[in-house]
């Protein structure tokens, strides 16, 4: 990737879930030296500070944790992707996963604006599809890709004028899916790739071919990164642990493939709770990974003809 404006974006958000620890993740990224490692790499790096979430009053929805404080959320988060996209490339340090809510919202609206299709890459152990309705637990860090692709039952939410089509949106690293999201999921055309599927074919050979239908179609790639893509064992600091994730090749591969794909235009880091980290080292491996979306090589790789 040639050098980029990068805009890094703290979203100390909690509300998600009832499990606390998510809003020291902006801060656990600075100290593992997420800016340093970008600017090592020549790339012109600007830390824009931590959002705040819009005024909001508590409220006492039936079974959601935090609904009005998500919502808030997700209305400031919009608003601050939408600017960011049309000057830089934002990386949103989170914070649970219900920061795409409004991350991805917003970037659907540059996308809009610049008049280019959207694509999403989740890389996650869940697949977020649940509306507030299906959700058992009432945690809305399950919801996200249920309300970005227009599902009905967010009528708290802002409205979304810009959902983004099922075949735009590749699922990478599953595992832990409920069996409503599965059942919604299977009549879409979603790209849900398990553990399964990467253990007997591989993880490069579906991420190629999304990416090569990002390119075609000259489209805009959001990639929301969660802490539980990763396997437990090399990734701990996360509260949604799931044994048999990513291997950390696995996650650089990929990371890696992005960054020779050109296509990566905005990226979320969520679901890092430094309270349940060993010795920083969840987090020093979301950075890694990081900046080997951003160029970072052993070896660099040139085509050669024979």
């Amino acid at each position: 990737m040639p050098p980029h404006p990068i805009h890094l974006i703290g979203v100390p958000m909690d509300s998600g879930k009832k499990r606390r620890g998510c809003l020291m993740g902006p801060d656990a990224y600075r100290t593992a030296g997420l800016a340093e490692a970008l600017r090592d790499l020549g790339h012109e790096v600007r830390d824009d500070g931590n959002v705040s979430p819009a005024p909001f009053t508590d409220g006492t929805a039936q079974h959601l944790h935090a609904l009005n404080e998500t919502v808030a959320w997700t209305q400031a988060l919009s608003r601050v992707a939408q600017t960011a996209c049309a000057t830089a490339l934002p990386i949103f340090m989170g914070g649970d996963h219900a920061l795409a809510l409004g991350t991805v919202h917003g970037v659907a609206a540059h996308a809009a604006a610049v008049d280019r299709p959207l694509f999403v890459l989740w890389l996650d152990a869940h697949t977020d599809y649940h509306t507030p309705q299906s959700t058992a637990s009432g945690n809305l860090h399950g919801t996200p890709m249920g309300y970005l692709t227009g599902r009905a039952g967010f009528d708290a939410f802002p409205p979304v004028p810009h959902p983004i089509p099922h075949d735009r949106i590749a699922m990478l690293g599953l595992r832990s899916v409920d069996q409503h999201e599965r059942a919604a999921l299977e009549k879409t055309d979603v790209t849900y790739i398990d553990m399964r599927h990467i253990d007997e074919h591989g993880i490069a050979k579906p991420l190629s071919a999304f990416l090569d239908r990002v390119t075609a179609a000259n489209g805009l790639l959001h990639v929301s990164l969660d802490v539980d893509f990763l396997d437990p064992s090399i990734a701990p600091a996360v509260g949604t642990t799931v044994p048999g994730g990513a291997t950390i090749r696995e996650g650089h591969l990929v990371m890696e493939m992005i960054c020779d794909s050109g296509l990566l235009t905005s990226l979320d880091l969520v679901e890092l709770n430094p309270f349940l980290d060993e010795r920083g080292r969840t987090a020093q491996a979301m950075v890694d990974l990081t900046a080997s979306a951003f160029g970072r090589r052993v070896f660099d790789r040139p085509t050669r003809a024979y």
